[in-house]
């Protein structure tokens, strides 16, 4: 059932389907030069996925081995990487619409967030969505929280384009983010300004 939209959450609600780019200032390591994808921004708090930290281990074999699921090794593969800080034992695979499966929750009209099993096995048999990432973790705020970090200058945000969010160059995801707004990272202050 869709939730009406108070005057709080109204303003709120717009970073939902929109990246986040990492100030060049910005103080904490685990979010340096990040990009996170925003699945969700209301007045109770915010959820993203940081796209732009690839992991090395475990392998999607691996994690398919450590979960029991079949086939091994699978018929289509799966980017993994750190989504965030926040339960990064817990799996989540961010992907384009064209699937979904029970749990799925659509973003927008491009990407949609999936935790069950049943992405994971879909993939594996040569299935499920044509574009994804499984991210295990994920960046959360409380209420208010990103709203002040955004008030503080940490955060730029941006459209959210599927070829940047999937692709697999990580290296220079960053500043490909921050290019889309026409923006050179030398030239960045960390004032925020005020009117």
């Amino acid at each position: 059932m869709a939730r009406k939209l108070t005057a709080p959450d109204a303003a709120v609600a717009l970073l939902t389907g929109q990246i986040l780019i990492a100030m060049p200032t910005m103080a904490d390591p685990r979010f340096a030069q990040s990009v996170i994808f925003m699945c969700d921004h209301s007045a109770r708090g915010a959820m993203g996925i940081v796209v732009n930290r690839p992991l090395a281990s475990p392998s999607f074999e691996d994690l398919l081995r450590q979960l029991n699921i079949d086939p091994i090794p699978p018929a289509r593969s799966i980017r993994l990487c750190a989504g965030g800080p926040v339960d990064n034992a817990r799996g989540f695979v961010l992907h384009s619409t064209d699937w979904t499966g029970e749990g799925s929750l659509k973003v927008d009209a491009s990407f949609a967030l999936t935790a069950s099993l049943d992405i994971l096995k879909a993939i594996a048999g040569g299935g499920g969505p044509r574009q994804g990432v499984l991210a295990l973790g994920y960046a959360g705020w409380g209420p208010g929280q990103l709203d002040a970090e955004m008030g503080q200058n940490a955060w730029l945000s941006a459209r959210a384009d599927p070829a940047l969010v999937f692709d697999d160059k990580h290296e220079t995801k960053w500043r490909r983010a921050l290019a889309t707004l026409r923006i050179d990272p030398l030239l960045l202050s960390d004032v925020a300004g005020h009117a």
